[in-house]
């Protein structure tokens, strides 16, 4: 599976119209393109973030997509919308044990790496990340998105509600230290984001 994640800061006051916009006519783009397999759209009320992800059954369908989007995307978050960053990554790791839902919470952390170390990175975090978040309550998911090229990577936990998201901030900073030394990797952001929409389809 292959991703494409976009990031758009703005005015907070804006960011329902933005919303709205992607879960309509953002939604329909989507699913009329070969290859499409799921979205999802988190976001940070008070700060005014929004993160758009959207699932792709092969490189080459992310690929062709890119050009429609590209030309509707920023209509799309107008006028919410004041900055905007698009990445590409590779879904490495994805660990779904239920499905996330409206008014969950998704804490992302970016992470930067030797290319070199790209496999190290993702067996660590297999083999460490996974199996340790799984003990945590009220937990949707697990993910790893990456970008072996540039060396840089997207690490995901999913949860059923905000309550559950706090409650692990504590275990997973355990875990996040630990990786990030057997990783080698270096942790350059951490946010809490809220779930307004998630759905992929692996079938």
């Amino acid at each position: 599976m292959f991703v494409r994640a976009v990031y758009a800061t703005g005015d907070p006051a804006l960011l329902d119209t933005a919303v709205r916009s992607l879960n309509s006519q953002g939604r329909d783009l989507l699913e009329e393109r070969p290859g499409y397999r799921g979205a999802g759209v988190f976001a940070d009320r008070e700060l005014g973030k929004l993160l758009t992800v959207s699932w792709w059954e092969t490189e080459e369908a992310r690929h062709n997509s890119d050009e429609v989007m590209r030309e509707r995307r920023a209509g799309l978050l107008e006028p919410f919308a004041g900055t905007l960053a698009v990445a590409s990554y590779e879904a490495a790791v994805f660990h779904q044990i239920v499905h996330p839902r409206q008014g969950g919470g998704l804490r992302a952390t970016r992470m930067e790496f030797d290319p070199r170390d790209a496999d190290l990175v993702v067996d660590t975090f297999r083999a460490t990340v996974v199996p340790r978040a799984e003990t945590l309550h009220g937990l949707a998911g697990v993910c790893l998105l990456i970008d072996r090229e540039r060396g840089r990577a997207l690490g995901s936990t999913l949860f059923v509600d905000r309550a559950s998201l706090a409650g692990s901030r504590a275990a997973l900073a355990t875990v996040r230290h630990e990786t990030s030394a057997k990783a080698h990797v270096d942790v350059v952001g951490l946010e809490e984001l809220e779930v307004l929409y998630a759905d992929v389809r692996f079938e």
